[in-house]
């Protein structure tokens, strides 16, 4: 019998390979297997290949970075552990949990992380990194390398920002409110028998003033996924809606940036337009009788807990700033509370001192966001969140002493967590002298307000002494330590010398590592 082979790549990219068998054409069904299709790797096909096509130059080629969306189920984590390592700007994946969403979208131990949501943070610090994933919410887009693609690269260029694929500056998804005119929603569908779908809009309708781009892919309506429904579902869906719908789609020049970087269509990168509801940022100073309101854990009008402000007194500081009863604390400082219990809520809010910075939402803006499963911070501009306030520093005791051994000017710093968690400063390891001291410190950060400086020899952590043996044991107190943290500090001038002070001759400790 005779083959004929014949190949087409469609729209779709979906490669198609149909066999012929010419001896009976007339009563042989045709048989099509369909491959996926990457315009860079070639055909998943053991029999086709066009490796020998490919530009062997494209620094993407085969060891490109991975996108990996994620996702919380029923209020869980995302399954995965970052490690936090002193002295070190890398974000390791150093655990993934079985079973999780980590595990089943190809997040795998040794990733390092190189953006979320399109925010570069290669070199940023670890805590800007736990604090830019817990602001995401429920769901999440990292941007990994596999470890020894990062180290081979590393070795290759040294020190050079690796290039990372991000979208261009405006070039984003877009989260768009539309909300039924006499003209109707103001757009129709193309359609076969299943998605994707492309909108048409009518001039000047409600969905164009509603932002929505000409020739935008829909992507979710109403938080859910509609790219394979068919067109039946997607119309029922529509219906179900009511007078208003919540769509997230993408322009011609959104979809074609995504397909050319291989970066996933994804929720969290949307930017937000005519949205009914929005966060607000309340900066809150303390009065003679308090701040006037009270934190309480209940679960909110779809069921999940929270901490919610209630008892609001007029006329008091909370008051005057906004607050209103039933908000729902979403951030302090512009960290997530997400999945914090109320002890830890009220322990971040302490630690701001008389100055606090609060992201809240009203019952409204909580059930449009649960409802969208993004997070209300992705919509809360930059500039509305405040940095915790120098204030702080004077709620947090610096006590001078003298110790017997003679380093005159030591003192006791008392610390409570920053953003993600973290408490601002590094620490390196010396054979001799101090054996653990202060190799850095975050601008701003809990420990800058509370006095640590670089160079700083710590002779205590929570009362028991550092050098020795135990000094494992002690950098284990660091990470599991209740806040606050009382550290005894010795200056970098101490017996007259720096000479033990050498960030070249320590040894850099991982911390710890933190489940999101």
């Amino acid at each position: 019998a005779l083959l004929v082979f014949y190949y087409e790549c469609r729209g779709e990219r979906v490669s198609t390979l149909t066999f012929l068998r010419l001896a009976d054409l007339r009563d042989t069904a045709l048989l099509t297997l369909k491959f996926k299709f990457n315009p860079r790797l070639g055909i998943d096909n053991p029999v086709l290949s066009l490796a020998e096509d490919q530009d062997q130059s494209d620094p993407w080629n085969l060891h490109r970075p991975r996108f990996c969306l994620l996702s919380k189920e029923e209020e869980k984590s995302f399954g995965f552990h970052l490690q936090q390592q002193l002295g070190k700007a890398d974000h390791v994946v150093c655990r993934v949990d079985p079973g999780s969403s980590a595990q089943r979208q190809g997040l795998r131990e040794g990733d390092r992380i190189l953006a979320v949501n399109n925010n570069i943070v290669e070199h940023e610090d670890y805590a800007v990194v736990v604090r830019y994933i817990r602001a995401s919410g429920p769901r999440v887009l990292l941007t990994v390398l596999a470890q020894h693609v990062y180290d081979v690269t590393r070795a290759q260029q040294g020190n050079e920002a690796f290039p990372c694929p991000t979208l261009a500056s405006g070039v984003r998804p877009r989260l768009c409110h539309v909300v039924k005119d006499e003209g109707g929603f103001g757009f129709s569908v193309t359609h076969g028998a299943r998605g994707p779908f492309w909108l048409v809009l009518s001039a000047g309708g409600a969905a164009e003033r509603a932002g929505v781009p000409p020739g935008a892919r829909l992507l979710e309506v109403n938080g859910i996924c509609v790219e394979k429904f068919t067109y039946n579902q997607l119309n029922r869906k529509l219906c179900q809606s009511g007078d208003r719908v919540t769509l997230l789609v993408a322009g011609p020049e959104v979809e074609e940036q995504c397909h050319q970087l291989g970066m996933p269509l994804a929720a969290p990168l949307a930017e937000g337009w005519a949205l009914p509801a929005k966060p607000r940022c309340l900066n809150i100073e303390k009065g003679p009788q308090g701040f006037g309101f009270l934190l309480r854990e209940e679960k909110g009008p779809d069921g999940r807990l929270g901490q919610f402000l209630w008892e609001v007194d007029p006329g008091l500081p909370a008051d005057k700033a906004g607050m209103k009863a039933g908000d729902r604390l979403v951030a302090v400082a512009g960290e997530s509370m997400d999945g914090l219990g109320h002890e830890e809520t009220v322990s971040r809010i302490r630690a701001q001192g008389s100055c606090v910075s609060l992201v809240v939402v009203d019952p409204e803006a909580d059930r449009f966001f649960s409802m969208v499963r993004l997070s209300p911070l992705l919509f809360l501009e930059n500039t509305e969140i405040a940095a915790a306030p120098l204030a702080e520093t004077k709620d947090l005791p610096v006590e001078d002493t003298v110790e017997p051994s003679g380093l005159a000017g030591s003192r006791q710093c008392f610390l409570y967590p920053g953003p993600g968690g973290g408490y601002g400063f590094r620490l390196r390891c010396v054979a001799s002298g101090p054996c653990l001291f202060i190799s850095q410190v975050t601008p701003g950060g809990s420990a800058a307000r509370a006095g640590l400086q670089m160079g700083d020899a710590i002779l205590e952590v929570n009362g028991c002494p550092v050098g020795g043996d135990s000094d494992l044991d002690t950098l284990q107190q660091l990470a599991e330590a209740e806040p606050p943290l009382r550290l005894k500090l010795a200056p970098r001038n101490s017996q007259g010398s720096e000479a033990w002070i050498s960030l070249e001759s320590g040894e850099d400790w991982p911390l710890a590592s933190e489940l999101l």
